[in-house]
């Protein structure tokens, strides 16, 4: 039943560019195309021809359709203009009531014709009003669900900047521990290398005197051979007269000696159950198993240092409002539960006259008052 614009717009478009004439020009055939259009349509054929009815078009400047250029001007003005209202497609009238069973605008004539017999009219401004309302209405809820967005956005945005801070603040304490643990196996790794230089050093000592003392041997008996061997090559009576002193030398030839025992490296004290031996020991320098405290179910009045201590404060901190968070009380998790066993714990409370410690279910609301007994 409506329109938006009350010109003819198919009257005013280009053939061309299917838009509102700009600047338009007159060919011989008598269509109107827009200066533009025509002229990138000739650059592209290389002809100078209609492009609706492809008759050859005069040479030389083309006319401009004034006319044409001024309707247009206005049609554009009118579209434009935050004043223009609209029209009935049917009668030309402006809209003036709303039908309230067909829910459009209608102008007078459109009241009285039968297609809108013996319905229900009312000014269109009251028909704004009640719709503007009943949208208002409607926008309401809207608009808290938006504020409630920002409000969980917001969230969302705390928590991933905590999110961040809590990675670096992690890794920076797991390259502290693991350097810590570095240290001690590199000392303890430099020990256990030394020990076994120590022993080398020992038992290589050993050996080195042993070889001395064989081949001081060595040189006593080849020394010995030589002589009697010497005393061979005598003549016979030389020979006779020195046999007994000769066989002698024969006899008086050291000991053979025997190997060391306990000459090589104890390799299984050095290598047997090395890594069960290197955690065995580091087990003695670990006193105790510290709870580890998860800062994520931690009160906002709360701050867990090293996360395993607790430092209350009166202000509430900016911490995201996660499902795991105590809000009613100040309360921490431990970052690990369990199930079974018997367990105990060594509390410092310091000068604190009110503490509390305690266990609870995993499903225990953080949202809700929580009894201490």
């Amino acid at each position: 039943m409506s329109t938006k614009r009350s010109l003819p717009e198919e009257d005013l478009t280009c053939p061309v560019c299917c838009d509102i004439f700009n600047d338009p020009v007159i060919q011989l055939c008598s269509h109107t195309i827009c200066k533009g259009c025509l002229q990138r349509y000739w650059d592209i054929k290389k002809c100078r021809e209609c492009p609706v009815c492809r008759r050859k078009s005069a040479k030389g400047e083309l006319p401009r359709n004034l006319a044409l250029k001024n309707l247009c001007d206005a049609f554009l003005r009118v579209g434009s203009s935050g004043d223009a209202r609209e029209l009935c497609s049917l009668h030309g009238e402006s809209f003036k009531l709303f039908c309230l069973d067909d829910k459009e605008p209608v102008c007078v004539v459109c009241q009285t014709s039968r297609t809108h017999k013996n319905h229900e009219f009312c000014p269109i401004d009251e028909a704004a009003l009640d719709h503007k309302e009943e949208l208002n209405a409607a926008l309401a809820p809207m608009q808290e669900k938006l504020e409630l967005l920002k409000d969980v956005k917001k969230t969302y945005d705390q928590t991933s900047q905590v999110i961040k801070s809590q990675a670096q603040r992690t890794e920076a304490h797991i390259k502290k521990e693991f350097e810590k643990l570095r240290k001690y196996l590199q000392d303890d790794e430099a020990d256990r290398v030394e020990a076994v230089r120590a022993e080398e050093r020992q038992k290589s000592d050993v050996i080195r005197k042993k070889i001395q003392e064989v081949n001081r041997e060595i040189k006593s008996v080849s020394d010995t051979i030589q002589a009697i061997q010497e005393e061979l090559k005598q003549d016979n009576v030389s020979f006779v007269q020195n046999f007994k002193a000769t066989m002698h030398k024969t006899k008086c030839s050291s000991k053979t000696p025997e190997m060391v025992s306990d000459a090589l490296l104890d390799v299984a004290k050095h290598m047997g159950n090395l890594s069960f031996k290197v955690w065995e020991k580091m087990q003695e320098i670990i006193e105790y198993a510290p709870v580890i405290l998860d800062p994520n179910t931690a009160g906002p009045h709360l701050t867990t240092p090293q996360l395993t201590s607790l430092v209350y404060n009166d202000n509430m901190g900016q911490v995201p409002d996660n499902p795991e968070r105590f809000d009613f009380y100040h309360s921490v998790l431990g970052s690990e539960g369990f199930d079974s066993g018997v367990h105990r714990w060594d509390v410092e409370v310091g000068d604190n006259s009110l503490w509390y410690l305690g266990v609870m279910t995993e499903s225990t609301c953080h949202k809700v008052s929580v009894y201490y007994v």
